[in-house]
């Protein structure tokens, strides 16, 4: 057998495995919860959320002393819950509340994981806030991270919250595909969309793009993307380190200051915010 043809015999597999097995690319679950906040020093209460076609989902409500608002965590593609600890106790020590949740399939999460289901899981989350904890939208940050952040803007783009926060988002599936398969018709192939540029021009509420240079998984410009795409009032947040740790190396280099200042900012009555906010610190916070 030629290696021409050993090559194209090759590559037609990889595609057919691309193809039918995207899920595995897209779904990192995992189901043992491994740790919980209290192995961090902060209270916790279990919480279950119903989603619109009947699944239960599992998560947690951390509250914060002296709560300035409540931040509706859409975590990213792998583990579940139990590998956010370090985030839910950033957010904790910036006066948040936080309720992170498992998607389908997730953790104690019922059901398995899909495109429409993982937005229901968000929308769940929403609903189970204003309505069984009747916290005022106003209050509510919806930040997604990663795949997260694929949740977190289209149900931005159709609730009414206090700010919205995408931190290593991508753009879309098709688009993250080819950027990392770009040998293969990725386009053609795609059975996600996951459109995030598509939900953010109809967000109304302030937002937050944070992304790294050095992300090694969703490039750079994606965020750039998301940011342009936009409208104001909009700020960016450039980190360093990999997907998965640049907020851990950028935590004092800026990214938790400008968390909290973006916090602090929709605070502010929203006719002060007529333009794009960004930090005069190039180190902390600079337009893309």
């Amino acid at each position: 057998m030629s290696i021409l043809r050993v090559a194209v015999l090759a590559y037609l597999g990889f595609t057919v495995l691309l193809y039918f097995f995207q899920s595995k690319f897209v779904y990192h679950p995992l189901a043992e919860i491994r740790n919980t906040p209290t192995d961090y020093g902060m209270k916790f209460e279990d919480v279950q959320l119903t989603t619109s076609d009947g699944l239960s989902l599992h998560g947690w409500y951390v509250p914060a002393a002296d709560s300035r608002g409540v931040v509706l965590f859409c975590h990213g593609n792998a583990g579940n819950i139990s590998h956010r600890l370090d985030s839910l106790f950033l957010w904790r020590g910036l006066g948040m509340d936080v309720l992170i949740f498992d998607y389908r399939g997730y953790g104690k999460s019922q059901g398995k994981p899909t495109e429409q289901g993982t937005h229901m899981d968000a929308r769940a989350a929403w609903d189970y806030l204003v309505n069984q904890r009747q916290v005022p939208p106003g209050r509510i940050i919806i930040y997604g991270r990663s795949l997260g952040g694929a949740m977190a803007a289209p149900l931005a783009a159709e609730v009414h919250p206090r700010a919205l926060i995408l931190e290593s988002t991508f753009t879309s599936i098709p688009d993250l595909g080819s950027d990392l398969y770009w040998f293969l018709p990725v386009r053609w192939l795609a059975r996600f969309q996951y459109n995030t540029l598509e939900a953010v021009p109809k967000v109304r509420c302030p937002l937050l793009v944070v992304h790294s240079r050095e992300d090694n998984l969703i490039p750079f410009s994606h965020g750039q993307r998301l940011f342009e795409a936009a409208t104001a009032p909009k700020t960016f947040h450039a980190m360093r380190g990999g997907h998965n740790e640049g907020w851990i190396l950028s935590m004092h280099e800026g990214y938790r200051d400008a968390l909290k200042r973006f916090c602090a900012e929709c605070q502010a009555p929203q006719s002060a915010k007529t333009g794009p906010a960004t930090s005069p610190d190039p180190q902390a916070g600079e337009q893309p």
